[in-house]
């Protein structure tokens, strides 16, 4: 037996505490283990700390990632490779993720998950010549394999995962109306996909995971798909029974598309937004033209001002084609499962047309700018090209790394340590679209719609005619 450990802190209720995998995870190899705690390449360790941390704080609701990471700076976690499969031993772990000195089962699994992701996609993607990122195809193939790697795809199913985005601060009407939603699609037999996080991406679930105990349905999934740069922000919530980290952002949001059959978006703020540019950029393309994709915007009747909000914006920078993609239906969730089952069906009839998988949407084409990972810097931020004088759905993309970038600077800890340094992002363009912007974050700033802490907010960016 060959056991690689880590430097042993203070101790504390959760040092010593090991554990093994109940169904997976149970055979690495001694490289793959000596990779994953080798700090000196690409801060693996650091990634695989930092993921491993939100998910055993898994309630707590905090997008101040700074301050998140300070109160839990004595939290290690070391991998012992044994003969008969790895163990993990968690060092200072937070008390919150034990019952009686044992770790909750959903926590475990969680920790696990992050454990298969981290290894997979660093050695199979990363370091070797099996997938090419650098193209298109080659990014789509290579999410292909996370999510199978990971037992998300499941060929035999029916269409009926639903993806649901929204906010994690939204107000307390907000997050009962997402729960009514959930119910109403979870009667109608439907999963529910979402960030993995609180507020908007838990509500749905929840609703669901009632409802499908009333139909006597036992194999309800709840998936959640998040990525190490936001994880600490958006912990997976406790009813996320798949978890899958993506390596990137875009890779997260290209997931969503691939797997989902129909789009559900909440309330929330400039995350949701990225979101919805994202899904309407590719919605735009020329090739997509065609393919069914429902898309509903819901919440309830006080959220009627930020759907105005969101739709006036998307109208008057993509246009009248961006807003014929989508449904706005308020204070009715009856209605929107009921419009979400229908284009459901429309899906699954169109995929049998063309002959394309239900588990994964082949025929759908995303073009690359969607596809290159985006480094939120001032320099990345400053050059973005934010004019009319493009194609729409090249414009969307841009767009959509420019709400990106702000919400790095809102809860990622790196984007927030360079703005400390070198102060708020910088973001020019195109006048009449400055103004729109601006105009959208303020209302987002006034709705408390911003950060959880939303008292002591202050803008990471500054807007530039």
């Amino acid at each position: 037996m060959r056991s690689i450990k880590l430097r042993r802190l203070s101790p504390s209720p959760g040092i010593g505490v090991s554990l093994t995998p109940d169904t997976s995870m149970n055979m690495l190899s001694q490289h793959e283990v000596e990779k994953l705690c080798d700090t000196s390449q690409g801060g693996l360790h650091e990634i695989f700390r930092n993921s491993a941390l939100a998910v055993l704080t898994c309630g707590d609701e905090t997008d101040d990632t700074i301050a998140f990471f300070s109160r839990y700076a004595n939290f290690d976690i070391a991998l012992e490779q044994r003969d008969r499969g790895v163990k993990l031993e968690l060092i200072n772990a937070p008390s919150s993720a034990f019952v009686d000195g044992e770790i909750i089962q959903g926590i475990k699994e969680h920790l696990f998950s992050v454990l298969r992701d981290i290894i997979y996609v660093h050695n199979e993607m990363q370091h070797n010549g099996k997938f090419n990122v650098l193209t298109s195809k080659g990014i789509t193939n290579a999410i292909f394999h996370i999510l199978r790697n990971a037992k998300i795809i499941k060929s035999v199913e029916e269409p009926h995962l639903v993806v649901c985005w929204g906010g994690h601060s939204i107000s307390d009407v907000e997050y009962r109306y997402a729960k009514v939603v959930g119910y109403q699609l979870g009667l109608r037999s439907m999963d529910i996909c979402t960030g993995c996080g609180p507020g908007a991406m838990k509500g749905p679930m929840k609703g669901a995971n009632i409802a499908h105990a009333k139909q006597r349905i036992k194999n309800g999934r709840y998936l959640g798909l998040t990525e190490p740069g936001i994880i600490a922000a958006e912990a997976p919530n406790p009813i996320v029974n798949d978890l899958v980290i993506m390596p990137d952002i875009e890779k997260r949001l290209e997931a969503f598309v691939r797997v989902g059959h129909g789009f559900v978006v909440f309330p929330g703020g400039v995350g949701t937004t990225e979101e919805i540019l994202y899904l309407l950029g590719i919605l735009l393309h020329p090739d997509n033209a065609d393919v069914p994709f429902p898309l509903i915007f819901t919440g309830p009747r006080g959220s009627t001002k930020y759907f105005k909000s969101i739709d006036a914006f998307i109208k008057n920078t993509l246009g009248p084609k961006a807003a014929q993609r989508y449904q706005i239906i308020t204070d009715n969730p009856e209605r929107v499962a009921a419009e979400m089952k229908k284009g459901i069906q429309r899906v699954r009839e169109f995929r049998k047309e063309t002959r394309d998988a239900f588990y994964f949407n082949w025929h759908l084409t995303i073009d690359h700018e969607f596809q290159k990972p985006f480094d939120p810097t001032h320099v990345s931020m400053e050059k973005l090209n934010l004019h009319a004088d493009q194609p729409i759905h090249l414009l969307a993309a841009n767009l959509r790394r420019a709400f990106s970038g702000i919400v790095a600077g809102n809860v990622k800890s790196q984007a927030l340590n360079a703005i400390v340094k070198d102060g708020p992002f910088k973001i020019h363009g195109d006048p009449a679209i400055m103004k729109l912007m601006d105009e959208l974050l303020h209302s987002f700033i006034a709705q408390n719609r911003m950060k959880i802490d939303q008292q002591n907010y202050k803008p990471c960016y500054e807007i530039i005619a």
